[in-house]
Order: structure tokens, then sequence, then C-alpha cells
């Protein structure tokens, strides 16, 4: 007998049948052909499957920290066979236990705590970053470069205090961490030349608001501001003939540009809008020829600042100028553009749009600048990280489970109807399927998905057409708008291949009765949709500053269905008034979660749509529903 490689195994027809079965997934998507063999009855065939085939049992794990989160349970086999995929994938470079900490399943505070406790390093307790001796801080990095405070951030290493060294007989410097078995930190620490310290373990959402505070982060556009407010800005939004224009300096108005007072305002808001977490920035003049720049945080616009000192053309003309696709001369007509810039670490992209606008003043030439925040750090992989309550939570996912169907989210602009729809595309991602998105624009890169570039030459109705012919697993539309595209979706839908779209209506029964008045089939609807989900956002109660509501409105409690029993044991909290809380900066919201209604569509609700004749009934499905 040949010698058997370490992945191979001898197996009867029945065997092999029952292995390529098991490599169905749950949701009934066709599995690759891994065994890269041709089956014939009755004959004994040789199956070569590569190692991530192979379970991973606790005592196969050779890597310490792996080995013992598995045994307790804190890590499930799945997770560890993954990392162990993915570990070998990249040469397993690094030990497993860090690949597995950066696996989306996995608490990567857990790993390293694990970590710590293997490699013996002390657990430390950070206090709160209200009650942190910031002065003793301070005197410590008083000693250090501006280059050593860099990687002391870099390493998130923080200072604790001194504790006596009973072996020296002297004070040793304890300094915390959340991953002390980091490679390079040791000798990075050496390099500061302290007398004698120590490294331990801290938990890092212990330790990062307390080095938010002790490094702020710095605008250096908005430091340029303030360091030279007197700064003359270029007006080079002023109107100018022909004549002028063929007599200016382009490269003159480019260095201008470049030491103006206008491009720092501009950079800085950028910067401020991430780091503050805005959705949108708007950018207008007003009707005293002042231009105002608003954020919009948890839904919500805030003013961020006035300019008060040059002409609004002149700043439009600088935001317009740092825009790609976009011309700075061009004001009568609507303009879309995009900016990429890198902060604090992380590639942001920026969607803009520019429209004229009216303005009380005639003097003012006026256009309205939005500018849409695009932080893939934001994007949601987990669907339970929404905010849906547990009904429509397990409807979606038994919904997105399935090999075939329609899945349609409907809510008005700013719902958070894609966010919902790229979360639900992260649970059924992987190599084996062909996902495709047809978006316009394209608002997030995700990874694993073959998203397709709409344009002048390929339009929604095109993209679809050709997605038939390019072999989708699921197919993600980004808005049904008329009833060519409905109907592609739908026929998507139909002929094997899951679907996820929008659709903008007031509630989940009304989205039915929208397609149908669209023209599409009441059969084809009925048996293409597995579910609707109408989403709306709320804002969360600042958890730092709120007050305990002791008269909560109890009819309004019992509109939306709270018991008479709930409302005496539940806790209502209520916006705080102080104004003064710096984790909501006053406003008394922080955050926002999403609330849903689920249409799950059962075999009566099927039944009621394809008799509907010649109308749905909206009211009759949401009383069967």
């Amino acid at each position: 007998m040949a010698q058997k490689t370490s992945h191979s195994t001898e197996y009867d027809i029945d065997r092999t049948v029952a292995f390529i079965e098991q490599r169905v997934s749950g949701n009934g998507h066709k599995a690759p052909d891994d065994t890269g063999v041709k089956v014939d009855p009755g004959k004994t065939v040789r199956v070569d499957r590569p190692p991530e085939f192979e379970s991973t049992k606790v005592e196969d794990v050779r890597d310490r920290v792996v080995r013992s989160l598995m045994r307790d349970g804190r890590v499930s086999a799945t997770l560890a066979r993954e990392a162990v995929i993915q570990w070998k994938r990249h040469g397993e470079v690094d030990v497993l236990w860090r690949v597995l900490a950066k696996h989306p399943g996995v608490d990567a505070q857990i790993v390293f705590a694990e970590a710590a406790r293997i490699y013996a390093f002390r657990h430390v307790e950070v206090a709160s970053e209200d009650v942190y001796d910031y002065a003793f801080a301070e005197r410590i990095l008083d000693g250090f470069s501006e280059e050593q405070k860099d990687d002391l951030l870099r390493h998130q290493l923080l200072p604790i205090s001194y504790d006596f060294d009973k072996i020296r007989n002297d004070l040793k410097l304890v300094i915390a961490t959340h991953d002390p078995t980091h490679p390079d930190l040791l000798s990075f620490v050496y390099s500061l030349e302290l007398s004698d310290f120590e490294v331990c373990y801290a938990k890092q959402d212990e330790i990062i608001p307390v080095l938010e505070k002790l490094f702020p982060k710095r605008n250096e556009f908005l430091d340029r501001i303030s360091r030279d407010p007197t700064a003359d800005a270029f007006d080079y939004g002023a109107d100018f003939d022909t004549k002028d224009k063929e007599l200016v300096d382009e490269a003159a108005i480019d260095a201008e540009i470049n030491r103006s007072a206008l491009i720092n305002l501009f950079e800085g808001a950028l910067i401020e809008a991430v780091r503050e977490g805005a959705s949108d920035i708007h950018i207008y003049p007003n009707a005293i020829k002042q231009t105002e720049f608003h954020f919009r945080i948890d839904g919500e616009l805030q003013l961020w600042n006035t300019q008060t000192k040059v002409s609004p053309e002149a700043m439009l003309a600088v935001v317009k100028d740092k825009c790609g696709n976009v011309d700075r001369f061009e004001r009568e007509a609507a303009q879309d553009g995009y900016i990429q810039r890198t902060i604090d670490g992380a590639l942001i992209r920026y969607r803009v749009s520019v429209l004229p606008i009216a303005t009380a003043n005639r003097e003012i030439k006026a256009e309205s600048v939005v500018v849409r925040v695009l932080d893939d750090r934001n994007v949601f992989a987990d669907l339970s990280q929404i905010g849906l309550l547990k009904g429509a939570l397990e409807s979606y996912k038994r919904a997105i489970s399935k090999p075939h169907g329609m899945v349609i989210m409907t809510g008005p602009t700013g719902s958070g109807k894609s966010t919902t729809l790229v979360a639900a595309l992260h649970q059924i991602i992987r190599p084996q399927l062909n996902v495709l998105t047809v978006e316009d624009p394209v608002e997030y890169v995700i990874k694993g998905v073959r998203q397709i570039k709409l344009g002048s030459r390929l339009y929604m109705e095109d993209a679809l057409r050709a997605i038939l012919r390019h072999d989708p697993d699921v197919v993600m539309v980004g808005e049904m708008r008329d009833q060519e595209t409905a109907e592609l979706a739908i026929k998507l839908a139909n002929t094997g291949h899951l679907t996820l779209s929008t659709l903008h209506t007031n509630d989940a029964p009304s989205a039915i009765s929208r397609l149908y008045k669209m023209g599409i089939e009441p059969f084809l609807l009925a048996y293409a949709i597995n579910l609707i989900v109408a989403q709306r956002l709320l804002r969360k109660v600042c958890p730092e500053c709120r007050e305990v509501d002791d008269d909560p409105d109890s009819v309004l409690l019992k509109e939306i269905g709270f018991t008479d029993q709930e409302i005496e044991e539940t806790t209502f909290y209520k916006v705080s008034e102080n104004g003064s809380c710096p984790t909501c900066k006053g406003m008394g919201y922080k955050g926002r979660r999403a609330i849903g209604e689920a249409l799950y569509m059962t075999r009566e609700l099927r039944h009621m749509v394809v008799t509907a004749g010649e109308a749905i009934d909206e009211d009759a499905v949401k009383k069967l529903a």
C-alpha cells in the first residue's frame, strides 16, 4: 500500500459522499469542490484534505495561551481552527494567540489577559480617567523626548506608580500595558534608561481613556490657526472674467491656498469630524455673508464653527479645490466629489456633494456643501451590535441563512439601512461564496466582496443584468428605485440567489404594496421575499450624565407596550440638564441604536399576497403579521 500523507485517508464511497455533504454549509449554498476527485459507485477513493479540514482539539494545539482558552471553554474549537488557518496562511510569522486575538468572533481582551497570566505578568488596575494622578505621569514624562512619548503611546504604555522593590531595596516604576508580551516592548522600555521598572498587564479599555487625556490628539491645522489667527486668506472665490482668468498665475494661487488660514480650517474640520464621530459635515453661507460649519452627530446637526473674516465664495472655493472631481469655478451646477485622508493612522474617505442654493443676499453666489464621512472602522461586522430586539434579530438571521430569496430594508434616508445590510453581509461572507454588491456610490469597502462600480458607461439596470451571468451566490442591490431595478432584483431572488436591497417606505407592510404598484406580479413578490425590516435610529441617553426619571409618562409607556408591572419595576432615565458632561459635550445623548419592525414572510402571508387581486391590503397584512 502506498504511504499515506498526513492528511490522506482511505474512504469507501458512502463515507466520501457523507464527507462532501458535510461540506455543504448550513444556509444551503454549494460548497467548493474540495476533494478534487470524481466518484464512481462501488469504488474506494483517496481524498486529500488540506490541514484546515482537520478538527482542532485542545491536546493538538501547541500554543499555551490558545490551549488554555480552549480548555476553559472561553474559545471554541471552531474559532481556534479558523485562527490556525489564518496563522498558516500568513506563514506562521506571529504567535498563534495573537492571530486569535484579531479574530472578529473573539474578545481580544480575554486573550491578552490570559497571555499575561501564563507569562507571569502581574495584573494591575488602572484608576479611572477622572481620578488618575496626571501630575505623577507628567513628572515621569518630562524626562522623555517627543519621539519616546510617541512610542509610549504606540505601545499603550501608562505609568501607574512607584512601588518598593524588596530585592533591590529601592523604588521601581510600574508601567502598565494591555500587551506586555509584545516582542518590541521590552527593548523600548530598556531604551528609556529607567533605574528600575516593572511592566504589568492592565485592561485596554482602562488604559486608553487615560492615555487619551494624557496625550490629547492634536489637530495641526487648527493649531496653525490659533498660532497665527490674523493669517491672510487669499480670496480666489471672488468673481473675475475670462480675461482675468488668463492672467492668473495658477501656481501662485496654489501656493497661496496652502498658506491660507481657510485651508487649515477645512482640513481641521475633516479631522475633528472623524474624532467627534460625525457622519456629515455641512458647509454653507448664511444671510450675513458668513460661512457656517455644522457636524451631524448622532443624527443631530451641531454648529462647529462660523467663518466671519472672508467671503463665503472664498471659503467654498477652498473646499471645492480640495475635492477630487469638482470644478471650483463652477457655481451653477450640482457636483459630486471625493476626498481621502489618513487620520490617526486610518484611511478615511469623504463623499462630497455640492449644490447651488438661493439666499436672501443676492450678492452671494451661494452653494451648499455636504461632506459624508466614511470611516470603515465604524462598520458593524456583527448584526447583534446594531441594537435590534431579539425577535427582529432572530428573523433577520433566519432570513439571511437561506440560499435564496430577498431581504428588504425600508426606512427614510439616514435610518441605517445600508449599515444593517453591510452587517448582514459580514455574517455570510466566506471564500466559498461569490458575493457581489451594486451600489451608487460605493460607500464602504467590504473585504471579501466584489463591489461593482457604476459610472457613465455602466448603469444599475445593465449591472444587474450582467450579474445574472456572473455566477453570484449573494447580491446586494443598493436601492430599488424603479420598476426595472425592482424586477431584476426580484428575478435574482427567484433564481436561486440571496438578494439584499433597500426601499423607501414608512413601514414593513407598505414595502409589499410599493413593489406591487411598481408592477411586480403578486406571485413573484410572495415567493421572492424572505423578510422586510422597517428600521429607525434612536439616540441613546448619555450613560455618564443621565438622571433617573422619577415621574415617567405612564400613558406613553403603556401605549408603546409596557405593562403596569413593568412600569413599576423598571428604572427609567432622562436627559441631564447640567450641560457640562464631557462625554456627550452637554447634548445629553451619546450614540444611537436601531429599532426594527420585522415582517417575516410566512406561508399564510405568502398566500394572502398571491390572492390579493387588484391591490395589496396593507392593513390585512399588518393584522395577520
